[in-house]
């Protein structure tokens, strides 16, 4: 494995730091410690186009098809450098010398990988080979667009059997917010039907990424439209273990860069409060 040029921090996410083309490090804000990352879109393709994302050259498409041979090697000797060699003591800040997850995110949606059940069921064969942490999670980052196809199902139910969560992008209510954030056209039926559907399947968080754009944060209509379709969730029976709010910490690489700043830090905690009144636990990255 090629070594990272410059020890890891919570800004540096960059997918090759291992030179590898599935799996990179991350020291995670949200994770709190080492994520090892699955990137299963190493062609930068994905179906949303998030005006905050960090991937460079994004374009529109799925996960190209996955060499699960080569995934396994290459996640096989990461886990045996993090666990038995000293990656940890070359590269990671001491404060974070702890292994928290496996997380599928990378650059584009992993639910559009075809293999995405039998990812899942490879990750958990290999991980029983390694002395890794009993609190280490297997996390699912994504839009939850995908979750009707029967193998992200399938794979949704084996991550529930390894300590599995699945992170489900919400950065708005409405349809307005969702087209010109996400560059999606998804219903909010379809995202309610969506969650439910994870959140019966595996262990489930709303993740939602806050901002301010050309100076403004999220509208006051944007926010009751937020808490009302949280309300409508819990209402319905969802169990949603929580939500995760996150600020932008890293440039975008989208053309909308230059219109992202970061909310004001009094919005933010005010904003997390309102989730937390609905009954909800929060956990937040400013």
């Amino acid at each position: 494995m090629q070594r990272v040029s410059k020890r890891l921090n919570t800004s540096n996410h960059s997918r090759d730091a291992a030179g590898l083309t599935y799996i990179y490090p991350v020291v995670s804000r949200r994770a709190g410690g080492v994520s090892v990352g699955i990137n299963l879109n190493p062609n930068n393709a994905c179906n949303w186009r998030c005006i905050y994302c960090q991937v460079p050259e994004l374009k529109r498409g799925a996960a190209p098809p996955i060499d699960l041979e080569k995934l396994e090697r290459e996640l096989r000797g990461f886990l045996h450098e993090l666990t038995l060699g000293d990656f940890m003591q070359q590269q990671v800040p001491p404060e974070a010398r702890t292994i928290q997850d496996i997380a599928l995110s990378g650059n584009g949606e992993p639910t559009s990988a075809k293999e995405f059940e039998h990812v899942i069921e490879l990750i958990g064969h290999v991980k029983k080979d390694f002395p890794l942490p009993s609190h280490l999670k297997l996390v699912l980052i994504t839009n939850g667009s995908l979750i009707n196809r029967p193998q992200v199902q399938a794979g949704l139910r084996r991550m529930a059997n390894l300590n599995g969560e699945v992170w489900f992008k919400l950065d708005s209510a409405t349809r307005e917010g969702r087209l010109r954030i996400n560059n999606s056209q998804m219903s909010l039926n379809r995202v309610q039907a969506n969650i439910a559907l994870a959140a019966s399947l595996c262990p489930t968080w709303i993740q939602t990424c806050v901002f301010s754009l050309n100076g403004q944060p999220m509208s006051d209509e944007e926010v009751r439209a937020y808490l009302n379709f949280l309300k409508d969730l819990l209402q319905a029976g969802v169990p949603l273990k929580g939500v995760l709010v996150y600020g932008i910490a890293r440039a975008s690489h989208q053309p909308e860069a230059k219109l992202l700043s970061r909310v004001d830090r009094a919005w933010f905690d005010q904003f997390c409060g309102q989730i937390r009144q609905l009954g909800l636990e929060v956990k937040q990255s400013y």
